[in-house]
C-alpha cells in the first residue's frame, strides 16, 4: 500500500497501530485480572488483538514505501529501526490475548461444572481451584508485562515518528499571513 487520496498510507495507517495498539494491551489486562469483564469483552479483545496485529504490518510496509521517499535523516533512521520493534510486540499481544481467553473460559467451564472447584479430585480438596488460581495470576502478570511493553513501543515509535516529521518544520513564533490576507482577529 503506497497511498490513500494522494497521502502518503503510512500516515494515515499509523493511527490504527496507535489506537488499536493501547486499547487491546488496556483490554487484555482488564480481561485477565476480571472474570466479569471477561465475560463480557473477551471476543471483543481478540479481534482488536487481532486486527492490531495485521494493522502493524500494513502500517510498517507503507512506512518502508514512504522512507525511501523522504530525506534521510538520523531521526528518520531511529524511527524506521524503533518501527521494526513492533511486530513482535502485536504477536505477543494477540497472543497472549487468545492464551488468556481460551485458558479462562475453560477454567469458567470447570468450576461450572463442579461448583465446589474439584473438591473431589483424587482425594485432593481445591487443587484443581489452587491450580486454576496460579494459572490465572501468571497469566494476568504476563498480560500486564505484554501490556505495557507493546504500549511502550507504540509511544517511543510514535514518539520518533513525531520528531522525525516536525524537528525542524515549524516555527516556534506565528509567521506572519501570506500578502494581501488579514492577519486572524483584525
Amino acid at each position: 500500500m503506497t497511498t490513500i487520496g494522494g497521502l502518503p498510507a503510512h500516515i494515515l495507517l499509523v493511527h490504527a497501530v496507535v489506537v488499536l495498539i493501547p486499547l487491546s494491551a488496556i483490554l487484555l489486562v482488564v480481561i485477565a485480572i476480571s472474570s466479569r469483564a471477561r465475560r463480557r469483552l473477551d471476543i471483543l479483545t481478540v479481534i482488536l488483538a487481532v486486527v492490531a496485529l495485521v494493522s502493524v504490518p500494513l502500517t510498517t510496509e507503507a512506512g518502508d514505501w514512504l522512507e525511501h521517499r523522504l530525506p534521510r535523516t538520523a531521526l528518520l533512521r531511529t524511527h524506521t529501526h524503533l518501527g521494526d520493534s513492533m511486530l513482535p510486540w502485536a504477536v505477543a499481544l494477540a497472543l497472549v490475548t487468545v492464551l488468556v481467553v481460551v485458558t479462562q473460559r475453560r477454567r469458567d467451564r470447570r468450576t461450572d461444572d463442579f461448583p465446589q472447584s474439584g473438591a473431589i479430585e483424587a482425594g485432593n480438596p481445591g487443587r484443581r481451584n489452587g491450580t486454576g488460581r496460579v494459572t490465572s495470576t501468571v497469566l494476568a502478570l504476563i498480560a500486564v508485562l505484554v501490556a505495557a511493553g507493546s504500549v511502550v513501543t507504540v509511544y517511543r515509535i510514535g514518539d520518533s515518528g513525531a520528531r522525525a516529521a516536525w524537528t525542524g518544520n515549524f516555527s516556534s513564533q506565528p509567521l506572519p499571513p501570506p500578502a494581501g490576507q488579514l492577519p486572524q482577529g483584525g
